[in-house]
Order: C-alpha cells, then sequence, then structure tokens
C-alpha cells in the first residue's frame, strides 16, 4: 500500500570544483522558488533515470542513480561533465505546494567543458570561499560550500551547522 507520508521528491545538487574555485549560478527571476538567488546545480530525480535502462543486479535493481541524475542535471543546468563525485550532506524541506523534499548535496570535479546556462539560470561565477560570501545565496549553501572547502584541504567532512 502507497503511504503518502514516506513520499518525497529527491533532488541531488552539486558543488563543481575547478582549479580550487567552486561555481554558482543565479536563478532567474522566473522561478518560482528562490528567484534571483544565487546557487549549485542540481534538480530532481525522476523514474526515467534509471527505470528505461537495464538493471545493475539480477533482481533489476539500479545502482548509481544519485551520480546519474547528478551529471544528467550539471550538463543540461551549465554544460559541464563532472568526475569523482562525493557526498556532503543532506536537508529535507517541506515545499509550498506542501510536497516533503530530500536534498542530497555532492561535489565534483570539473571534467570537461565551457559552461553554457540553461534558461532557468542567468549569470554564473567561479568563487573561492571568502568570495562567495558576497553573494545572495539560497540558505546552507555557504556552509556547505565551506564543508567542502575544509575537506578539500585534509580536514574531516563535518556536519552540516548553522551560522
Amino acid at each position: 500500500m502507497f503511504d503518502i507520508n514516506k513520499a518525497h521528491y529527491v533532488v541531488a545538487t552539486c558543488i563543481i570544483v575547478k582549479d580550487g574555485k567552486y561555481l554558482i549560478a543565479k536563478r532567474s527571476a522566473n522561478e518560482k522558488a528562490f528567484p534571483n538567488k544565487w546557487t549549485v546545480p542540481g534538480g530532481k530525480l525522476e523514474v526515467n533515470d534509471y527505470s528505461k535502462r537495464e538493471g545493475d543486479t539480477s533482481a533489476g535493481q539500479w545502482y548509481n542513480i544519485c551520480e546519474t541524475l547528478l551529471r544528467r542535471e550539471v550538463m543540461e543546468e551549465v554544460g559541464l561533465s563532472i568526475k569523482n563525485i562525493g557526498y556532503i550532506t543532506s536537508l529535507a524541506f517541506i515545499r509550498l505546494d506542501k510536497i516533503p523534499t530530500l536534498v542530497l548535496s555532492f561535489f565534483g570535479d570539473h571534467d570537461d567543458g565551457e559552461v553554457k546556462l540553461c534558461k532557468d539560470l542567468t549569470e554564473h561565477k567561479w568563487v573561492g570561499l571568502e568570495e562567495v560570501k558576497k553573494f545572495d545565496l539560497i540558505d546552507g549553501i555557504y556552509e556547505e560550500i565551506e564543508m567542502l572547502d575544509n575537506h578539500l584541504k585534509g580536514k574531516e567532512l563535518s556536519v552540516w551547522k548553522k551560522k
């Protein structure tokens, strides 16, 4: 039996790293959620992200779903390919339309391509940790970039903490 209390949108986001800088992009003024805020690429998991391909196990299950989702979304939103994907953190919220949403935050190294923004993004910047503070980011993204920056400097990947 379907349990609506267990149904969520699943979203994956990716902080892309290139030459010690992080890619951020500005959402258009037409976006329903967080218009004109700066963010990182990402998007919702769709059943078609896995169901149209052969399963990876004898039971028909699929692996690497988030990695596949991230590669698709990053290519669609900013025209880049990524590699060396790693996990940062997760968060949940209930959207204005009452849909519970789980966001899984990842990082990945720039692999190939030049930034080509989709119609929902209007600007982009490659920024260091100090510079990113100057941008009007969606809440929590600065802390995620800070966590990643510390991790890339050899520290243990910390747990997200409110500043």
